[in-house]
């Protein structure tokens, strides 16, 4: 048998869906797009959200929005992929690394207190698989420290202390116990819709915010649509003054829009969501039980105390290091078992060393990579499948520990 890790589950009615967008009058960012960015803030309850071409364009949208450049500091986790730092460097901004929580993927809050000077100007927390970071904690965070700040822009103002911003590249749907979700935690929230992802549009994100005081939730909506495409206005009354063709170019903005086409696909895995949830939950019962009782095992999903959206089934082998690890995933290969390491820290690549970053500051993240393996979570695999991966998950642990 093979398995890979992570296919997209497409059926008929995504098929279907792109075929009538590829029919209609409209294929670029149009009425599809703006249908589905309504839909993801009403599962994020938020009032306003706006899709774009990726999560990595949202959380750049939002460092913008924020006025975050040159000179600014912005704190991110060592251990989370590359889109969650590089976007701050991106904007001119200066990324601030810190480790995690010990025993956790969670960025730690006491780092981040630590971290925190005159010209931090946002904390960014990663929900790791789709288990939400302690919001409230990083917001009381950020208010014990509004004293030093200095806000750069109105909006900034408005918020009145450092921005809270979600990378939720894994967490969308996920909810905590008091029944709040991601998108409303933090201030801004960026979503991933990649193919990998629980909810998919092929490629493609979303950006979510809390409702700042004294701006209108349109008004942002509409500087995200201006800048995620060319910073071009086309809103002129063909019986105005100016020619009906006529436009502006309001910023030097971005090229960051979602198509109808991928909105499409959105739109039909959205009705989905409660039925791949409800997959995803299943498989991952199964692989609890399945696992929980193996010595040297130890699972890392932490589904007791918070809804995650189960985007990856994390674990980890107590006491064991990279070559450990490697070995396991290469014999689980061997057998047709397609697994993965989410993540390697970020001061382990060549382009956050050349920053300046080394991973021996940072010891809990590399404690809780080292020995990491994702296994295949997708609402695709049967029964079946779901039988062999832990037979072969079981032997292989049989075989080593």
């Amino acid at each position: 048998m093979k398995i890979p890790f992570s296919p997209p589950d497409i059926g008929q009615a995504e098929i279907d869906a792109v075929v009538e967008t590829l029919k209609s009058s409209w294929i670029t960012t149009g009425p599809k797009t703006e249908q589905l960015s309504q839909k993801v803030a009403q599962c994020c309850h938020v009032p306003y959200a706006a899709c774009m071409n990726s999560a990595t364009a949202c959380h750049e949208m939002s460092l913008r929005l924020l006025g975050i450049g040159s000179g600014d500091e912005v704190i991110v986790p060592a251990y989370t992929y590359t889109a969650s730092a590089s976007v701050i460097e991106h904007v001119g901004a200066v990324p601030v690394i810190v480790d995690v929580e010990k025993g956790t993927f969670h960025i730690s809050y006491e780092e981040v207190l630590k971290a925190i000077t005159p010209k931090t100007k946002a904390i960014v927390a990663v929900d790791l698989g789709g288990v939400l970071c302690d919001y409230d904690k990083l917001l009381e965070i950020a208010e014990s420290k509004k004293d030093i700040f200095t806000p750069s822009n109105d909006i900034q103002k408005a918020i009145g202390r450092i921005a809270v911003i979600a990378d939720g590249a894994h967490s969308f749907l996920a909810e905590r116990k008091d029944g709040k979700r991601s998108g409303e935690l933090a201030d801004f929230t960026s979503f991933s819709f990649h193919a990998v992802k629980n909810f998919t549009t092929a490629e493609g994100g979303a950006l979510a915010w809390k409702p700042i005081k004294g701006f209108d939730g349109k008004d942002i909506k509409k500087t995200l649509a201006l800048l995620a495409c060319h910073g071009q206005d086309r809103g002129f009354k063909p019986d105005g003054e100016k020619p009906f063709w006529e436009y502006d170019i309001v910023y030097t903005g971005y090229k960051h829009n979602m198509t109808d086409i991928l909105a499409s696909i959105g739109l039909v895995q959205i009705d989905r969501a409660d039925e791949i949830l409800s997959k995803r939950r299943y498989i991952v019962d199964r692989y609890n039980k399945a696992f929980s009782e193996i010595e040297g095992v130890e699972i890392l999903n932490h589904f007791d105390t918070i809804g995650s959206s189960m985007h990856l089934y994390m674990v980890r082998f107590s006491d064991k290091g990279e070559d450990f690890r490697n070995e396991f995933m290469d014999r689980m290969l061997a057998k047709g078992v397609a697994t993965n390491v989410h993540y390697k820290p970020l001061p382990l690549h060549t382009a956050y060393k050349k920053l300046g970053f080394d991973i021996s500051e940072y010891p809990n993240a590399y404690e809780m990579y080292k020995n990491e393996v994702s296994l295949p979570l997708f609402t695709l695999l049967t029964d079946e499948q779901i039988d062999y991966i832990i037979e072969k998950f079981k032997e292989t642990c049989k075989e080593m520990l």
